[in-house]
């Protein structure tokens, strides 16, 4: 049967249940995974859990690139625990300053047909390279690095046929803005890009990145380029031509859906405030005044990037009234405009150089003056996401934040670009060879082995991993909390300066929904600490943005029992399961309405709901109303809810 990249890749890894798109869930075996210090922490605290002696993934990485500012103890304890259970458990430990976890991985270790999963969002960024990259909670990739399985819903592959190819000062952001203008960011759960045509060639591995890795904020489980010429280039130029293999679909193969995109008619675009779903083409927005410019992120921060950049800078100074920060994605991507005299040009320019860190992207520096208008090449615009919370930021590509910044405004870069007929364009091509220096990366020679004998440092901020309790028979609680739509992760649990609680959940738990209710973490404490649940509404697309799994496990920690929403995103549905919390959706969304926060909730025979077909009615006492909820679970997710989560379920499979 003629097969898509997505289904080629999925029966090579293939360990068992459903193969029908979209129906049911199946297991995967994942080859190499990812963590990175702000989630990793705790995925390596649960793994040390599971007992087992070392890795048995094929390879697993560490890297260190969200809380690499280190101000107090805590990140800096972090990551001395994670260096030392890296070294005791065979991982490759990335040091801080090495460079940001997807860009590196695509550089260093990607391999094209193999399976990647990482405890953050944007893990598909290695789609770029022909990878099946998912991103998923910490808890999934510890029991993925102890060789066990990844479970996911079979999917359904929407194919996007590339054409034509880009004009200049037009570049991948542009066209996976346009891809998130065409196809949105809810409703996307269970689905995976598939990208080809004859236009893939002419985008490059880290362009094709670009594209792949914000895929995420569609919702999609990932997103996957074929791995041709292009790639093995790419892969020759880092050193690794011997990990390249070629990937392509059959001809007469099926997809849920087809999308074609002209490359050549895509033009410069921007995600407004406070969505990268709200896109419109950059000329709708010419003029508006910029105070703030910054370039990087996992999206945006290589080489090609930067260098395009340095050479649209090269010999001006950026506009008086705008403040410009830019992000290398890596040491091997500063080490080469260094040597090529580029990164002089950015400073001569005014622009101040940052860490090679995803930093100013989860709001841990460089946040904005109050109502400031700040462009950005991350992949986020979530409200306050920036650390200012009245800032407006836009999402755009290197070459317009370039053009803003020697502007003061939001300027089309392509006149900037393509000059002609005074000169010609400027282009940047991909080099023959990358500078390579891996000696940042350490235990390699121990990787999958690991040193026994390794002491595990655990500072005063390495807490416990919360255990969770059993379901109860009869769930009754409060309405602690009502939410609107696209509530993200970074609306349940604050990121930014909050995040070096990460390995302490008792004090992280402090700041749930921090910036939407200050009085939920008390409250939901006190409702627990009396024996009555909490429960969540929510509106659509609940648990958007990170894979951080602390948005499920602080709440569980506060005595959250359940979610009831009009939908939940695909990473936090998982996450909720796995921290035992029932993500119920209602049968009828218009039932969100009637519920006030502070009303009493009531299902009686929760165990039987959960064992039996999830479907729920709720006795909301205050009104003395009903209304239907429901929730779709395997028989595996049956069992690690009822048990209190998956370490209780993993536990009692071994007792």
């Amino acid at each position: 049967m003629p097969r898509n990249i997505v289904e080629k890749i999925l029966y090579a890894h293939y360990i068992g249940g459903e193969l029908i798109p979209g129906k049911g869930e199946m297991a995967i075996r994942i080859d190499q995974t990812l963590t990175q210090d702000a989630t990793g922490t705790m995925a390596y605290l649960q793994f040390e859990s599971l007992g087992l002696d070392r890795v048995e993934a094929g390879l697993a990485v560490s890297y260190v690139d969200h809380n690499t500012i280190q101000v107090g103890f805590e990140n800096a304890d972090d990551h001395a625990y994670l260096r030392s259970v890296a070294q005791r458990y065979g991982v490759v430990f990335s040091r801080p300053g090495n460079g940001i976890c997807h860009q590196l991985h695509l550089e260093r270790f990607g391999k094209p047909g193999a399976t990647l999963l990482g405890s953050d969002s944007h893990t598909p960024t290695a789609g770029g390279i022909g990878m099946l990259a998912i991103g998923a909670g910490g808890i999934d990739v510890a029991v993925a690095m102890g060789g066990g399985p990844f479970f996911l819903t079979s999917p359904k592959v929407i194919r996007i046929t590339l054409m034509g190819s880009l004009k200049p000062g037009v570049s991948a952001k542009d066209v996976i803005l346009k891809v998130i203008h065409m196809l949105g960011t809810m409703g996307n759960t269970a689905r995976i890009l598939e990208y080809g045509g004859a236009g893939v060639v002419n985008l490059s591995v880290p362009e094709r990145a670009t594209i792949a890795n914000m895929g995420a904020e569609l919702g999609v489980i990932s997103s996957v380029f074929p791995s041709d010429e292009v790639t093995l280039k790419f892969l020759t130029a880092q050193g690794r031509a011997g990990d390249w293999q070629k990937l392509a679909a059959d001809k007469e193969a099926r997809y849920y859906r087809r999308v074609k995109i002209n490359l050549s008619n895509v033009k410069p675009m921007a995600a407004c405030p406070h969505s990268p779903g709200n896109v419109t083409a950059i000329t709708n927005l010419l003029g508006k005044p910029v105070h703030q410019v910054l370039i990087g992120s996992c999206t945006n921060s290589s080489y090609r990037d930067l260098k395009t950049v340095a050479l649209m800078l090269r010999g001006k100074k950026v506009h008086p009234d705008v403040e410009v920060g830019i992000a290398p994605g890596s040491r091997q991507v500063v080490t080469m405009l260094a040597k090529e005299g580029l990164l002089a040009d950015l400073v001569s320019a005014g622009v101040r150089i940052l860490e090679n860190a995803c930093g100013f992207c989860i709001g841990n520096h460089m946040s904005p003056a109050t109502d400031a208008v700040s462009l950005r090449t991350s992949n986020r615009n979530f409200e306050g996401r920036s650390g200012t919370r009245s800032a407006q930021v836009y999402l755009v590509s290197p070459e317009t934040a370039a053009a803003a910044a020697l502007t003061g405004c939001i300027s089309d870069p392509r006149p900037i670009i393509d000059p002609r007929p005074v000169a010609q364009p400027l282009v940047v091509e991909e080099p023959d060879t990358f500078g390579i220096d891996d000696s940042m990366f350490l235990f390699q020679e121990t990787a999958g082995k690991g040193v026994p004998d390794t002491p595990i440092v655990r500072g005063p901020n390495i807490g416990q991993v919360p255990q969770g309790k059993p379901l109860p028979k009869t769930l009754s609680g409060e309405a602690t909390i009502k939410v609107g739509d696209k509530i993200t992760t970074d609306h349940i649990m604050p990121a930014g300066a909050r995040l070096k609680y990460r390995s302490n959940i008792p004090q992280y738990a402090k700041y749930v929904f921090e910036h939407v209710d200050p009085e939920f973490a008390a409250n939901a404490a006190a409702n627990r600490d009396t024996g009555l649940a909490n429960i969540i509404i929510a509106g659509d697309s609940y648990g958007q943005g990170s894979s951080r799994e602390h948005a499920a496990m602080c709440p569980m920690y506060l005595g959250v029992k359940a979610i009831m929403a009009k939908s939940i995103e695909r990473i936090h549905w998982a996450n909720l399961v796995n921290f035992g919390i029932v993500p119920f959706t209602f049968d009828n969304p218009e039932d969100y309405d009637g519920i006030s926060q502070g009303d009493a909730l009531l299902i009686r025979d929760l165990h039987k709901v959960i064992a039996g077909n999830g479907r729920a009615t709720v006795y909301n006492k205050t009104t003395d109303t009903t209304f239907d909820v429901s929730v779709k679970l395997s028989e595996r997710q049956k069992f690690i809810l009822l048990n209190g989560g998956l370490l209780a379920a993993v536990a009692k499979n071994a007792g």
